[in-house]
């Protein structure tokens, strides 16, 4: 059976690089399943869950806002974050959800309303991933 080479990297690091039979990931267009032999696409990342797909397992990842490239046997995403579900730490990313709704009710410069509001993305993504993989 043919397989995807499944790459994820953020500016600190490469988080994830394994050979996997599919891939789902959040995309500005909705979620996107990808399989091998797919057709050559470049698109933005939203924040959300990406699941790689590899012998009947599906391992869980949340990812933060980037870009991703598909060719026929590659998925190279790259984003401003990326944790695989089994290192998120649910409390931590709890309080900094709290932080971040409470900082956007304060009144904030445009730069800093992006920053605060892509915060939220982030631990939204990861409780998303850790409470939803829990079950």
């Amino acid at each position: 059976m043919a397989t995807l080479k499944l790459e994820i990297v953020t500016p600190e690091a490469k988080i994830y690089s394994e050979d996997v039979d599919m891939v789902t990931l959040p995309c500005v267009e909705g979620e996107m399943g990808v399989y091998p032999m797919h057709v050559p696409l470049m698109t933005q990342v939203s924040s959300g869950e990406v699941t790689a797909r590899k012998g009947g397992t599906d391992y869980h990842l949340a990812v933060g806002e980037g870009f991703v490239e598909i060719t026929a046997d590659r998925v190279a995403i790259m984003t401003d974050m990326a944790i695989k579900s089994d290192d998120i730490d649910e409390a931590k990313a709890e309080e900094a959800r709290k932080r971040a709704e409470v900082r956007l009710q304060e009144k904030l410069s445009d730069e800093e309303a992006a920053s605060v509001t892509a915060a939220l993305a982030h631990s939204l993504a990861q409780l998303h991933v850790k409470r939803r993989n829990r079950r």
